[in-house]
């Protein structure tokens, strides 16, 4: 595994305390965000891609894929190998600040939040709000705005915790900035206009990144529900109300929420997942928010007990 040096307890106490900075203090200045430093890549990448040519598109859209990816990839490898060259009192903190720049609980929770307080008095404002997690139209009436903010919820939670979290037990720093770097890559590229062409490997790739996170995403809400006596409506609604024709990721979690909470979540024009048996009110989205929380706080405590099992050397 790539990672420090080969000790389960070094590992497991990364994750833990990569957990525990995104939790209390939340995400770093953009300065020092090695996300932001990839989107500044990314854009630089776009600045300078062909037009009117789909052929051409596509190859530099592969060219920029593996030029950012091989990029995060082996700044995480530099970094990993300096790590493993520095005493572990500070090679664990450098490791977990690294690690959280690749997740973010509070982060997705909290924009959640910030909706859901807005809708409480502002319609305009929780609109605004919204567009923090998710584009949607901006006129959409409180119930859509609701839907909205908890589909972004159960969707990101794959994006914004499963996925870099698991790829960081599987493949160290190296696989967990290479999946930001992919993920990032499919938020600035991946849209069916004219960056169709340029985006498509992007948007691939980040699908199949996703696909075993997703469905650990599900399961854990699924896990959470169990907590709140909605188990099997969660699970009901994850086997049957999932719509692949809209990708093989996009509605799952989203299925799955909207069945743990007893809802119908809907796009106009696209789908309408899980059943109406309460009103979309900002309350749901505080529910939502709850189930973000413990399925997160469950995938931080998995992937640091995965990560060290991973090194080999636990003992049994």
């Amino acid at each position: 595994m790539f990672f420090l040096p080969n000790d389960w307890r070094l590992v497991l106490a990364t994750v833990l305390l990569a957990g525990l900075i995104d939790v209390t203090l939340g995400e770093p200045p953009a300065a020092l965000h090695p996300v932001v430093w990839m989107g500044r890549l990314i854009g630089a990448f776009m600045a300078r891609r062909p037009h009117g040519r789909p052929h051409a598109e596509f190859a530099y859209g592969l060219l920029v894929v593996l030029a950012t990816a091989g990029s995060a990839a082996l700044a995480g490898l530099v970094l990993t190998v300096a790590f493993g060259r520095l005493p572990w009192w500070i090679a664990l903190p450098a490791g977990a600040w690294v690690l959280k720049t690749t997740f973010s609980l509070r982060g997705l929770v909290r924009a959640g939040r910030d909706v859901q307080r807005a809708l409480g008095s502002d319609s305009a404002a929780a609109r605004a709000r919204l567009s923090a997690l998710v584009s949607r139209s901006p006129d959409l009436d409180p119930p859509l705005i609701v839907s909205a903010a908890v589909e972004s919820l159960a969707e990101n939670l794959t994006d914004s915790v499963v996925s870099p979290l698991l790829y960081f037990a599987l493949f160290g720093l190296p696989g967990a900035l290479a999946y930001r770097a992919v993920n990032t890559m499919d938020a600035m590229m991946g849209y069916r206009d004219d960056r169709e062409y340029v985006g498509n490997v992007a948007a691939r790739t980040d699908d199949a990144a996703n696909w075993v996170p997703t469905r650990i995403a599900a399961l854990l809400i699924v896990a959470a529900a169990a907590l709140k006596r909605t188990a099997r409506a969660a699970w009901t609604a994850m086997r049957t109300q999932h719509r692949p024709e809209f990708g093989p990721n996009k509605t799952l979690a989203i299925a799955t929420m909207a069945g743990a909470l007893g809802v119908q979540l809907r796009k106009p024009g696209a789908y309408a997942l899980g059943t109406a048996g309460r009103p979309l009110t900002a309350a749901v989205i505080g529910d939502a928010a709850w189930f973000v929380w413990v399925a997160g706080g469950a995938t931080v405590a998995l992937g640091a007990v995965l990560a060290a099992l991973l090194t080999g050397v636990l003992p049994g």
